[in-house]
């Protein structure tokens, strides 16, 4: 069910929008995400996954919209900002495999997507930059192990200690990656 679905769903059900629950959640003085579920579940019936897209829509409203590029660039703050150099200059070897190469970070990583599909992942510390990879099939070998219980959304891992290890062993890694996605 998509989160439009949720919403769409609690509408249905209980006549109110999401505006509408945030307006009462303010004159109750309600806002900690607990007490909002619980308020939403026992007051107006509704499950923990339709409670939950309403009050991701109270408590995320106020909070201001940031950019992709600004989510990318909150991966390479403080100590990790060396990995920056190194993260840029392999995006633009991925992104001439095709126009169709994008990346949609989350806080924990940052997604390599072709169209949608995620075919990699870039996770940045301050002593590394690993990459995942989703190639499904192909069994771990040399410097690409398992991802294991590192990330469920890929099938192996590559550590990169040095930005030079981003070798073309690398980018074919990647690319069979984007050609599966």
């Amino acid at each position: 069910m998509s989160f439009q679905a949720y919403l769409d769903s609690v509408k249905a059900k209980t006549g109110k929008t999401p505006e509408d629950f945030k307006k009462l959640a303010a004159e109750k003085g309600l806002t900690k995400h607990g007490e909002l579920v619980a308020w939403l579940k026992s007051e107006f019936g509704l499950g923990h996954g339709h409670a939950n897209a309403i009050v991701h829509v109270i408590l995320e409203a106020e909070k201001p919209k940031v950019s992709r590029d600004e989510k990318v660039d909150q991966h390479f703050s403080g100590a990790k900002e060396r990995w920056r150099k190194a993260y840029d200059g392999l995006m633009d070897k991925l992104r001439a495999l095709g126009e169709d190469v994008g990346v949609a970070p989350t806080n924990s990583y940052i997604s390599i997507v072709r169209k949608d599909k995620k075919f990699a992942i870039v996770q940045v510390t301050a002593d590394r930059l690993d990459i995942g990879i989703k190639l499904k099939g192909a069994p771990a070998e040399g410097r690409f192990e398992e991802a294991g219980a590192w990330n469920a959304m890929v099938t192996h891992r590559v550590k990169i200690d040095d930005p030079k290890q981003i070798n073309a062993e690398v980018i074919k890694w990647l690319t069979q990656a984007y050609e599966k996605a």
